[in-house]
């Protein structure tokens, strides 16, 4: 606390600015940079740029952009940057269930070099061999780091790699003739939500299946939830408790005995790289996210791929396009007989498939185990540190290790000083950390989840359980301290209420002067 080199806890403070919105900061007349007259000869041969444009989708006003000089624009972004927590800048341990590490700066370079950055999708394919053949080279890696025999790099993400499976499961029920009379899907309460919400989205109805006091989930609940309408299972192993279920061939099996397919969500998969695979556990399709396990920044929501491979009986149910290889020459395939089309624009994001690709070829086999090997390392580490916290628990398999991540609670904690989960996680801000506290519903009570990858040194790991300890004595000898923060932060407490309606968002600049007017 007191910033020598022997304390505990680092003494931050967290930069901040009274910084206006952009658009405050406009001012009639201000200009970032004078773009020079376009040359005649090119005016001769584009014309006006604006008349090739069809007429409804011009324009009838120039867009309302901020007016801005430079060098504001400059001081404004970066005092933005003065006011982020992240991986690259404090120790950021507690991001649980979304899997924040380092990611190698070359990397970086890579993906921002003009061979990258300047690609564009719509580019001949003969002027794309690089980019194609590093796409075909991941999918033949995943194939290997799965079991799986062919994968679409085109979701934009987990959730959207999940949507895709559950099409998949529909499109194949559905040549089969089977489609309406299979119209459920099983998954578990600590599978990723997602699993549960995009099946739904494609109309199943749900079947949740609860654990027991050890964090499992019995043989005897899925016997009971398999029949003759089940399309197929959505789960996540090892779940958000980072408990691995070692009878999942046995869920998979009645399933397959059922009439039903499987499908394995790995968006976590940094604690069984090279350990166990898809395949093993006789999964009939699965994914994994490039962004977070395989190194590229989490990107809050995106930039993001959740590569989606299957068996062979149902690669033509993949999205396309897919790349192939023929004869040293690769290509964009379109032409898969039962493919469920399209899931985003394009083939995805291709910077994210250059940094997995990077990432492991860096690693190599041996260096993926060890990836695993650390990163579950790790996470026991912490385990048995945080148990001993006052206050602290990990609830389920007591005495058992986990895989690459803890669903904790300090519902002790609440009991004894009525400070909450919330509370922690933003007095953890003071001190430069974060702690994850979502996870709704409140299976566990004040849940807090932590999943250290293999990035972080013991030192920090140290560091980050300083922090937690730091917060606990406080919660017992000054609560208020706690319940009140964040004081050294840059934001203050957000009342649950104006997030809870509706009429007080503004998502953009425009809904927010329109929302003003109202409210006067």
């Amino acid at each position: 606390m007191t910033g020598k080199k022997d304390a505990k806890v680092r003494n931050f403070h967290q930069a901040k600015w009274d910084e206006p919105v952009i658009f405050e900061l406009h001012t009639p007349g201000e200009q970032g940079i004078v773009v020079p007259p376009v040359e005649q000869e090119v005016a001769d041969r584009a014309g006006d740029g604006i008349s090739a444009i069809p007429e409804p989708m011009r324009r009838k006003e120039p867009p309302a952009l901020p007016e801005v000089g430079q060098m504001r624009v400059l001081k404004h972004f970066l005092r933005l940057s003065q006011q982020c927590l992240g991986a690259d800048l404090n120790v950021d341990i507690g991001q649980g269930t979304c899997t924040t590490k380092y990611n190698p700066k070359i990397n970086e370079v890579l993906a921002a070099s003009p061979q990258v950055a300047d690609l564009h999708p719509l580019q001949d394919e003969g002027t794309v061999q690089g980019a194609l053949e590093i796409m075909h080279s991941v999918d033949l890696f995943l194939r290997e780091i799965s079991g799986m025999d062919r994968f679409s790099l085109q979701p934009g993400g987990g959730a959207a790699a999940i949507l895709a499976m559950a099409s998949i499961i529909h499109k194949y029920h559905e040549n089969r003739g089977e489609a309406g009379g299979r119209d459920e899907i099983i998954t578990t309460i600590f599978s990723h939500p997602s699993d549960a919400a995009a099946a739904a989205v494609k109309g199943y109805k749900i079947i949740t299946l609860y654990t027991n006091e050890d964090g499992y989930v019995e043989e005897e609940a899925i016997r009971e939830a398999v029949s003759e309408r089940t399309a197929g299972l959505l789960i996540t192993n090892p779940e958000d408790t980072g408990i691995f279920n070692p009878h999942i061939t046995r869920f998979t099996e009645m399933v397959h005995e059922a009439g039903g397919l499987c499908g394995y969500d790995q968006a976590n998969a940094n604690g069984i790289l090279g350990i166990t695979r898809a395949r093993e556990a006789d999964f009939d399709l699965c994914f994994f996210n490039l962004h977070k396990t395989f190194a590229s920044p989490h990107g809050c929501g995106g930039p993001a791929i959740g590569a989606l491979g299957v068996r062979d009986e149902l690669a033509e149910y993949l999205p396309v396009p897919v790349v192939e290889e023929e004869g040293g020459q690769y290509r964009l395939r379109y032409d898969l007989a039962h493919s469920i089309g399209k899931v985003r624009g394009f083939q995805g994001v291709f910077p994210v498939v250059l940094r997995a690709y990077a990432w492991i070829m860096s690693l190599g086999e041996e260096g993926l185990k060890e990836v695993a090997r650390i990163a579950v390392l790790n996470n026991n580490y912490l385990l048995e540190k945080i148990k001993k916290i006052r206050g602290a628990d990990a609830p389920y398999a007591k005495g058992h290790h986990r895989i690459e991540q803890v669903r904790y609670s300090w519902e002790q904690l609440h009991r004894d000083t009525g400070v909450t989960t919330e509370d922690v996680a933003l007095r953890m801000a003071d001190f430069g950390f974060h702690l994850w506290s979502s996870h709704h519903p409140f299976i566990v009570p004040q849940p807090f989840s932590i999943e250290p990858t293999e990035a972080y040194s013991k030192a920090e790991l140290d560091e980050y359980l300083a922090g937690l300890e730091q917060v606990v004595e406080e919660a017992y000898t000054e609560p208020e301290k706690v319940k009140t923060a964040p004081h050294r932060s840059v934001s203050h407490r957000a009342e649950n209420h104006l997030l809870d309606d509706p009429e007080t968002w503004a998502i953009t600049w425009r809904a927010y002067l329109k929302k003003r007017r109202n409210w006067r």
